[in-house]
């Protein structure tokens, strides 16, 4: 079964004996991404900022000063448990004066976690390659309309005196087409360098 992801980020508070918990999620395609979302949301007022992050076989939580196993891990089993990928979750504390206890923790982190994702709207991920190319300075302004024209991520765009180099990340079922424009474009051109996940 494909996974699926979120299309835009997702929000969703509750409280729980007094302590605020509000959850955002995100779509992310990489771990830098999930950590730069961890990093504008997170509240610096609250008592904890908890998250998880699911990218393919990548994963990462942090319980930020709760007890071990109480806050990250839900996160990420909530993620899990609802089949997706390519997601992060941050949720946000604010102490209320009532400790929960760990099984109050588990279940306030990941239920928060839960209800956010499941209110979020979703899209099932498409397979994604990763690609390389490279061009001469007079073909760069094809490259980028094909990423635009193919829903390409330009993950980096570097010169050097023969050129442009280019890695897009794209799915997988329009690398072909967007192969095939590119050589009819520039007459053949464009020099793909390396295609790995």
């Amino acid at each position: 079964m494909t996974p699926d992801t979120l299309v835009a980020p997702a929000s969703h508070a509750i409280e729980v004996k007094h302590s605020r918990f509000l959850a955002h999620a995100a779509p992310v395609v990489s771990p830098e991404a999930a950590l730069a979302f961890v990093a504008a949301v997170s509240q610096a007022d609250a008592t904890h900022n908890c998250w998880a992050y699911r990218v393919g076989a990548g994963y990462r939580s942090s319980d930020d000063g709760e007890p071990a196993g109480t806050a990250g891990r839900p996160i990420l089993a909530a993620i899990d448990g609802q089949g997706m990928d390519q997601v992060v979750v941050v949720v946000t504390r604010w102490y209320g004066g009532i400790k929960l206890g760990a099984g109050g923790l588990v279940r306030a982190y990941g239920g928060a976690a839960a209800e956010c994702l499941r209110r979020g709207e979703r899209r099932p991920l498409l397979a994604m390659i990763r690609l390389a190319l490279a061009c001469g300075f007079a073909d760069s302004a094809e490259v980028h309309a094909a990423i635009a024209a193919f829903d390409a991520i330009k993950l980096e765009e570097r010169f050097d005196a023969d050129g442009v180099h280019f890695a897009l990340h794209l799915p997988a079922a329009h690398a072909d087409a967007l192969k095939r424009r590119l050589r009819d474009a520039t007459r053949d051109r464009v020099r793909f360098e390396k295609s790995a996940n």
